[in-house]
């Protein structure tokens, strides 16, 4: 039996700028890190007592005789891909429920695939589960998802993460000392909405209109590398991150109207006005989590204002996906 446990991951800046219709021509970059919520994959070999050939538990429970029979698309391309050739029971718990804005439909696939991989005897490494897992979702299910999402789940930690073309993306661990990383992360608020949504939908909308978007994404990349600039510098100066969280999120909802609506504007004004300097939908748009930046002194006035909201605390991870758990 083999646990898997592979975190889900905040976007600071740059997000969008990591599909493939934007990135393989002007090239993309994200900031983001691993929280500790997770995702979790527990695979073993089906005992040849049973009826069916592949037991797999989610939200809903399949089984079936084929892996052409399961319902679940990225179980079932998993195994293709895998060409696993033996009978599976997978079984997926979770901190975070689904359509989150947290990257969990890719938290899942790098999870799965690097319990396939334990669970025939191999070792994937980082890059192989990230580049594997973009495969699986772009091509073999078709989703509209960009890259950064397997590649936080599969490296772990506050990384700007590069894209360029097809030679994957390219990974910078942002090392700043473990005061300024405390500083940062004592400064952050996480709801969640209630609202839920199909990223995948979501995106389709602005991958369709990244050709009339390119001078915003590119201004989306270059925060980049300024939200870097400031995490490197003093943490006293951290309020400049916060204020350009805004910019970014300003910037971003006006890429299609998909992105936010009165509700998800109402959240954030409300967090604005009772102290936030900045803040963030996570995710393509439409709903999950609403991340704040704000003064620790602030903190309780913004919980009082989103009362109604579910405050969720964090802290970063930096393991990425691991085994937890093996048993042969």
């Amino acid at each position: 039996m083999i646990i898997t446990r592979t975190p889900f991951r905040i976007s600071f800046f740059g997000g969008g700028t990591d599909y493939p219709a934007y990135y393989r021509e002007h090239g993309g970059a994200v900031l983001s890190t691993t929280i500790n919520r997770y995702c979790y994959i527990t695979t073993r070999l089906l005992p040849p007592f049973f009826d069916h050939r592949y037991c797999i538990r989610y939200s809903k429970r399949e089984d079936v005789s084929a892996i052409d029979d399961i319902q679940h698309p990225s179980v079932r391309e998993c195994l293709r891909h895998m060409q696993i050739d033996k009978g599976i029971e997978m079984v997926h718990t979770s901190d975070i429920p689904a359509m989150s804005g947290v990257g969990s439909s890719s938290a899942f696939t790098v999870g799965l695939l690097n319990s396939l991989y334990a669970l025939t005897g191999r070792m994937a490494t980082k890059r192989q589960l990230a580049m594997e897992a973009i495969h699986v979702e772009q091509n073999l299910i078709g989703e509209n998802v960009g890259s950064q999402d397997q590649t936080a789940a599969a490296f772990g930690g506050l990384n700007r993460i590069d894209f360029s073309g097809d030679t994957g993306p390219l990974v910078t661990p942002v090392t700043i000392g473990s005061e300024s990383l405390k500083y940062l992360q004592e400064h952050l608020l996480f709801f969640f909405t209630g609202f839920s949504r199909f990223s995948s939908n979501v995106a389709a909308a602005q991958v369709a209109a990244t050709p009339n978007k390119l001078a915003e994404l590119a201004a989306m990349k270059e925060m980049v590398a300024r939200g870097v600039e400031i995490l490197c510098g003093p943490s006293a100066a951290y309020s400049a991150f916060g204020e350009l969280l805004h910019e970014a999120w300003m910037l971003k909802r006006s890429l299609t109207n998909k992105i936010s609506d009165p509700a998800i504007d109402a959240i954030y004004e409300t967090g604005r006005k009772a102290g936030a300097i900045g803040g963030k939908l996570c995710g393509a748009g439409g709903g999950g989590f609403m991340l704040f930046f704000a003064p620790p002194e602030r903190h309780l006035a913004i919980k009082q204002a989103l009362a109604k909201l579910l405050l969720v605390p964090i802290r970063f991870d930096s393991l990425g996906s691991h085994v937890a758990f093996y048993s042969g």
